[in-house]
C-alpha cells in the first residue's frame, strides 16, 4: 500500500498513470451522462408539484454536488502538499480550482433557473445554502487569485493551502444550511433515514447523472494535473525526453 502511494507521488508514474485512466473515466462517464439525459428528459414522469420545471435537477444536483466534493478535492491536496511538501499534491489542487469553480458557477445559474419558476425570483439573499454556495464561488477566485499573484511556485503554493483549509469550513456549512437555518430549498432528498424520497424511474437517471458527472470530473482532473506536471516539471530530465526525443537519445 504504502509502496503504491509512493510510486503515485512520483510525477513521471502518475503522469503516465493518468494518461491510461483519463479514456476509460471519459467514456464511463460520457455513457451514464448519456443514460441520465435521455432517461431523466424522456422517460421520468412530469413531478406532482413542480412539472416538468423540475428536470433540471439532473444537472444542478450533479453540478451543486461537484462544486462541493471538487473544494474538498482542493483543500484535501492543498493540506497534504502543504504538511507532507508534496508537489504532485499541489498541482492536484491548483488543477481542481478551475474545475470546482466551473462546477460551482454551474449550480448557480441553474439554481437560479429553477427558482424562478418555483420561488418567483432568481436569488434570495436571505437563503443559506444560495448564500454560503455563492461564497465558495469566491473562495475558489480567491484561491485562484492567490496563486496567480505570486510568481514563485512554492510560496504560491503554501499561502493557497492555507487559505484553501481555512475556506473549507464552508463545505459542512453548505450541506447541512438546510438543517440548520430556514431554507428555500428542501431538506435531504438522496441521502436521509428511511431512504431516498423520490421515485424510482426519477431517481435512477439522477443518479447516473451525479456518477457520470464524477467520472468526468475525475477525467478532466487527471487531464489538468498531467498539464500541471508538465510545466512544475519542465526541466525535469523525463520530460525532456518525453518533449524531445531526439535530442535525449
Amino acid at each position: 500500500m504504502w509502496t503504491f502511494l509512493h510510486k503515485l507521488a512520483s510525477p513521471p508514474y502518475f503522469y503516465k498513470l493518468a494518461a491510461s485512466m483519463i479514456p476509460w473515466l471519459a467514456v464511463a462517464g460520457l455513457v451514464l451522462v448519456g443514460y441520465g439525459t435521455v432517461a431523466g428528459l424522456f422517460f421520468a414522469p412530469p413531478d406532482y408539484q413542480q412539472k416538468d420545471a423540475f428536470r433540471i435537477i439532473y444537472v444542478h444536483v450533479p453540478a451543486a454536488y461537484l462544486s462541493m466534493l471538487g473544494y474538498v478535492v482542493m483543500a484535501t491536496a492543498a493540506g497534504i502538499g502543504l504538511i507532507w511538501r508534496m508537489k504532485l499534491a499541489h498541482a492536484v489542487a491548483a488543477s481542481a480550482a478551475p474545475l470546482g469553480a466551473w462546477f460551482t458557477f454551474l449550480a448557480l445559474i441553474t439554481g437560479a433557473i429553477w427558482g424562478r419558476p418555483m420561488w418567483g425570483t432568481w436569488w434570495e439573499w436571505g437563503d443559506p445554502r444560495l448564500t454560503s454556495e455563492l461564497i465558495l464561488l469566491f473562495l475558489y477566485f480567491g484561491y485562484m487569485a492567490l496563486r496567480a499573484a505570486i510568481d514563485d511556485t512554492t510560496k504560491a503554493d503554501r499561502a493557497s493551502a492555507v487559505l484553501a483549509l481555512v475556506g473549507a469550513v464552508n463545505v459542512p456549512i453548505i450541506h447541512f444550511s438546510v438543517e440548520w437555518w430556514s431554507s428555500l430549498h428542501q431538506g435531504p432528498t438522496l441521502i436521509r433515514a428511511g431512504g431516498p424520497a423520490i421515485a424510482g424511474p426519477m431517481l435512477w437517471p439522477l443518479l447516473a447523472m451525479i456518477f457520470g458527472f464524477s467520472l468526468l470530473f475525475a477525467a478532466l482532473l487527471l487531464g489538468r494535473v498531467r498539464t500541471e506536471v508538465l510545466i512544475r516539471e519542465r526541466r525535469a530530465r523525463w520530460v525532456r525526453k518525453l518533449v524531445y526525443p531526439e535530442e535525449t537519445a
